[in-house]
């Protein structure tokens, strides 16, 4: 099975891809498999457009350097592993406190490499800022702390003589910054010359994932968007299409397997309707406004989409070779769970979505059981008939207020709305295809951003609220009843 992995802070993005030995993970089929045989590695780097890529070759250097050179920074004691890096692949050499340049060689054979005028193989080089520089560090630790991605490389550490590390309080205080995590622990100790033992593998610490961070507005930065980049192939130093991505599975959060299927085996699964209907809209809004490419689809994508209790994205699996195909024209990869902005997953519940990306630019988003009886609205409602009754008169009048202009639609557009006891809109919901089509139309995405700075609607359970069913008419004819439940 192919398997990819991603470690990622805001200016740095590795990115793993390989593939499980099957003779020593027998015991894992349950479980996140091993990515134990590497086939690709991928550095992302805030600042440089075409990121680097290469072999198992490359990656080890890389993470030795960076830990060595960390390690040296930190505490300013000169580091003997960085003593012949002349030698490595990656090197690192500070420039001053601020500056340090990245250099990446070839890691193949003279005879394949790309040679420049004078016959000598051509290195990329970067100069990166010290916040890059600890993303960077931060990225590598996150390796080191996966137990399920190439086990065998191990963190590097050696002791240094007294004359090196000298007896220099200052330098002994310039070695423990915070929150740099295994680097800086061992920059710690070699300040004081007694490196124990480490264990570098400890119990994953944080998910890895197919591609880039969750998030319903991807930015366009290099960091945060690894798939649309083209990466450097340090193999021959000249730039390569970025391939899509191969696996149906993705990998996710610790300790939850990243095959969907064998997820439900492990962890409870959701299925109450009405908590399933709530997250439904999470699942279609975070999706809808990260889909740009909407023409670009030769056949309809169909996944089945494994979706945490608060809405966050946990992994995918396309149904079919077809689907499998498509992912790279697609949000998915860049809406997947992130580590960075949540508490981690454990054994929680999850819930199961079909998502359709249709060739002609529609989403589709539904339970992948269907619902076992008619959803119900969550949360607490405001019930007493006279202040309903004068809910319902200022929601007219607000809606009313704001709708303006020539119908396009030829069908009635249905929403619920909900408001606060202030009359105050909560929450909107499509509940028709042409509400999803034409919401542009109404008047409801910017009233809802006018008080919330966001036109992408979530659910309100923390107040009582008021709900009704609102219809745009073709004709300019609005009409607003209250909430009699779906159909």
């Amino acid at each position: 099975m192919n398997i990819q992995r991603k470690y990622s802070l805001p200016n740095c993005t590795l990115l793993l891809e390989g593939l499980s030995d099957a003779s020593r993970t027998a015991h894992y089929q349950e479980m996140r498999p091993e990515l134990s045989i590497l086939v690709n590695a991928e550095c992302y780097l805030s600042g440089l457009q075409q990121p680097l890529s290469g072999g198992r070759e490359f990656f080890e250097s890389l993470v030795r350097t960076v830990n060595a050179y960390a390690q040296e920074f930190l505490s300013n004691i000169p580091n003997p592993l960085l003593k012949h890096q002349d030698s490595e692949i990656v090197q690192l050499y500070k420039i001053d406190s601020n500056r340090h340049k990245l250099i990446v060689s070839s890691e193949v054979p003279a005879q394949s490499a790309e040679y420049s005028a004078s016959g000598a193989t051509i290195p990329v080089e970067f100069e990166l800022n010290t916040v890059q520089l600890f993303d960077l560090v931060e990225a590598v630790d996150q390796f080191f702390a996966d137990s399920q991605t190439l086990p065998e490389v191990t963190l590097a550490l050696q002791s240094v003589s007294r004359n090196d590390a000298g007896a220099n309080q200052a330098l002994i205080k310039q070695a423990v910054p915070a929150s740099l995590g295994l680097s800086s622990l061992a920059a710690a100790a070699f300040v004081f010359s007694l490196i124990p033992a480490p264990q570098p593998k400890t119990p994953e610490l944080q998910s890895q994932q197919e591609t880039n961070p969750a998030t319903s507005n991807p930015t366009s930065s290099a960091s945060a968007n690894p798939v649309a980049a083209t990466p450097i192939d340090v193999a021959n130093n000249t730039a390569t299409p970025t391939p899509a991505p191969t696996p149906t599975t993705t990998a996710v959060a610790s300790p939850t397997p990243s095959d969907i299927e064998a997820l439900i085996k492990t962890v409870p699964e959701i299925t109450d309707p009405s908590q399933l209907r709530a997250l439904n809209r999470q699942v279609y809004n975070q999706i809808n406004p990260a889909w740009s490419n909407r023409n670009t689809l030769e056949d309809d994508a169909v996944y089945r989409v494994g979706v945490a209790t608060d809405g966050a994205i946990l992994g995918y699996k396309a149904v079919n070779q077809s689907s499998n195909g498509e992912i790279s024209k697609l949000p998915l990869p860049n809406l997947l769970y992130n580590p960075a902005t949540r508490p981690p997953i454990t054994n929680e519940a999850i819930a199961q979505f079909r998502v359709v990306f249709r060739k002609s630019g529609a989403l589709e988003v539904s339970p992948w059981r269907g619902y076992a009886q008619t959803p119900q609205v969550i949360g607490e409602k405001i019930q007493d008939p006279t202040q309903l009754k004068d809910l319902n008169q200022k929601l007219y009048d607000q809606v009313r207020a704001n709708w303006s202009g020539t119908p396009t639609f030829s069908s009635d557009l249905k929403y619920r709305v909900a408001v606060n006891k202030e009359g105050k809109i909560a929450d909107y919901e499509p509940l028709n295809r042409g509400a999803f089509d034409f919401y542009r139309e109404t008047p409801l995405p910017k009233m809802f951003n006018d008080i919330y700075g966001s036109n992408v609607a979530a659910p309100n359970q923390k107040e009582a609220l008021a709900h009704y069913q609102v219809i745009f008419k073709p004709s300019g004819k609005l009409e607003i009843q209250p909430w009699q439940g779906y159909k």
